[in-house]
């Protein structure tokens, strides 16, 4: 069982699921290239590999089902795709089913022998799957009704969708015997060292343009006094600049001002009062008339793009001493590569540190490039939205049904 909060969420190791057919849900939800409808990036793909070896090493059949993109987007494609990257990535081939709960998809359900794998079309094709509701009416929905009489066991191991209350995600486990799969298993431990108090200190980078995801991260994070120390680059530093009183300068501000960013000022000055313990840079990479200049928070005339040298060499000493480090979006405008220092350094010393690290979020996981990590000491989230709203403090439904559903 993983624990984390009040939740006890069972995993792999708490269920016989051996020679059995399970349902597993997974997020392989990809960017689609909108000129030939091919995907762009298959890593999402790749990180199922552990689940479902070992369900198929343990003489399960197994059949895995996913959404791709909304109705009406460019990426609102089949799985056919998905399934042929997936035999590759398991060397084992995916049959893959052009249908999702109709009577050819239950049939070959049916007649699915032991150690094969079969991955269903987008279960998005199907209505219900669109529709925010409980678990127990979920459980009602046609889709779980016609597929749960099929399977012995439920495994969910999409948790960048767990924020969803979606048939897929909260109706089978009300069912089913249900357990989280490996990767799903490897997130919810990673986050629950956010939550231990015995791990500290719990130290905070957040950047990035998301300034109103941020600001409602830090409101959880000063309100259950979960951080030693949030360490602020980019937008959301400007931000808590301006609602300190401090000058950043009239281009700055312009920027802000029509990014609607000034209206969350109040917002911020609240979450000071609060007594949160959040650092805001004192000097700034800046561009002035087309040149990169250093220029101290207290004097700032060009326009702001990542974090100065004194303020790197600041971070990095909290980053240090913390036992964990979460990392969310860059410090600076990492696309041009004259502001990606700040971001860079402050990324490379957390790998360095003795802390375990928690890297959220595509900018800062694309800085790694080919770097190998620790997979003991860094955990790179692949939750997106889930993530936000799970460090926003926030319920996330599909772990939320796991754990009431036990194991049965």
């Amino acid at each position: 069982m993983i624990k984390i909060n009040d939740l006890l969420i069972p995993t792999l190791d708490d269920v016989d699921f051996s020679s059995k057919k399970i349902l597993v849900r997974i997020d392989i939800n990809s960017p689609v290239d909108p000129k030939t409808g091919n995907l762009l990036d298959d890593s999402r793909l790749k990180a199922y590999n552990s689940t479902i070896r070992e369900l198929v090493e343990k003489g399960n059949s197994v059949v895995l089902i996913s959404h791709q993109g909304r109705p009406g987007d460019n990426d609102f494609i089949s799985l056919e795709e998905h399934a042929k990257i997936l035999s590759k990535y398991l060397d084992t081939d995916v049959e893959f089913i052009e249908d999702v709960m109709g009577p050819y998809a239950r049939e070959k359900i049916q007649n699915l022998e032991k150690g094969r794998v079969m991955l269903l079309d987008n279960v998005r094709f199907v209505s219900e799957e669109l529709i925010e509701a409980s678990p127990s009416q979920h459980a009602k929905s046609y889709l779980v009704r016609r597929l749960s009489p099929l399977f012995d066991g439920y495994v969910n191991d999409a948790f960048a969708a767990s924020h969803r209350s979606q048939a897929s995600l909260v109706g089978f486990p009300v069912v089913l015997k249900s357990s989280a799969g490996r990767l799903m298993e490897k997130e919810v431990s990673a986050l629950a060292k956010i939550f231990n108090p015995d791990d500290y200190p719990k130290v905070f980078i957040l950047g990035g343009g998301k300034v109103l995801d941020s600001v409602r991260i830090i409101e959880n994070l000063v309100k259950k006094r979960l951080a030693d120390r949030i360490l602020t680059g980019g937008l959301i530093a400007e931000l808590f600049a301006v609602a300190k009183g401090l000058d950043i300068g009239k281009d700055n501000i312009r920027v802000l001002e029509k990014l609607g960013i000034l209206s969350l000022v109040p917002r911020a000055r609240k979450i000071l009062l609060m007594g949160g313990p959040i650092e805001i840079p004192v000097d700034f990479r800046v561009e002035k008339e087309g040149k990169v200049i250093e220029e101290p928070l207290n004097k700032l005339t060009g326009v702001i793009k990542d974090i100065g040298t004194t303020t790197t060499g600041i971070y990095s000493s909290f980053i240090k001493d913390a036992k964990v480090i979460v990392m969310r979006g860059p410090m600076g405008i990492i696309e041009d590569e004259r502001f990606r220092e700040g971001s860079k350094t402050l990324l490379v010393d957390a790998l360095e540190s003795s802390g375990y690290l928690i890297i959220g979020g595509g900018h800062m996981i694309s800085m790694l490039g080919n770097v190998t990590v620790d997979s003991n000491k860094v955990h790179i989230s692949t939750g997106g939205g889930a993530l936000l709203l799970f460090l926003a403090g926030e319920k996330l439904p599909a772990l939320e049904v796991l754990s009431t559903s036990g194991v049965k």
